[in-house]
């Protein structure tokens, strides 16, 4: 039987740590754009007749989609960001995503990305540390310093500059993250109480 308990208080004195980041419109149903008409169609293509997708075709969607870009410059998303997107947008727990469930994670990256496009000046694919701070408040999500610096060590490169496969892997990281925390907090009070087993589910799975 497991008995330890772990608190956990989001709160910060000087700065309150909050996500207020906006839902994706859903998907029109009129007209589409070509973009999303080519994602739709390499997603068919990958996918079959299950119309379901793993991370390794997950990844081969996102990179076919973002290889044509020409107004950013993106190297394509690694296997570990695609398995982190999938957990989170993941909502009948098969491991895979679905059409629906890939649509509203391509809402998301196109957000995304115009925000990473906002501060990648000179269109090199990367942003720095600095800007990072900035993309992510625009993302919503409110982080006091020492977080911000947690974030700048772990997804900023040997020059401090993040490309864009690490910005959304982060964006992600915090989104299930914060997602996970508010499940837990059944009072609203920005505090939650944990047993082990509770605090593994929660830093495995989010």
């Amino acid at each position: 039987m497991v008995t330890s308990v772990c608190w956990f208080l989001l709160r910060e004195i000087e700065n309150r740590i909050e996500a207020d980041h906006p839902v994706p419109a859903p998907a029109s149903t009129g007209e589409e754009s070509e973009e999303d008409q080519q994602f739709l169609s390499i997603f068919q293509q990958i996918a079959g007749d299950q119309m379901e997708i793993s991370a390794n075709e997950l990844k081969d969607v996102l990179n076919k989609v973002v290889s044509t870009y020409k107004d950013i410059h993106i190297e394509g998303f690694s296997r570990e960001s695609c398995r982190s997107m999938i957990a989170l947008m993941d909502m009948d727990g098969t491991g895979r995503l679905n059409l629906q469930e890939f649509r509203h994670l391509w809402n998301k990256i196109k957000q995304w990305q115009g925000i990473f496009k906002r501060y990648d000046f000179d269109y090199i694919g990367t942003i720095s540390s600095y800007e990072m701070r900035n993309a992510i408040n625009d993302a919503g999500f409110r982080l006091n310093n020492q977080l911000y610096d947690i974030v700048i060590i772990r997804y900023a490169n040997e020059n401090m500059n993040v490309d864009f496969d690490s910005f959304v892997s982060c964006l992600v990281r915090l989104e299930g993250m914060f997602r996970a925390f508010h499940a837990f907090d059944q009072c609203g009070d920005g505090t939650i109480r944990l047993n082990v087993l509770e605090w593994l589910q929660l830093t495995m799975y989010a």
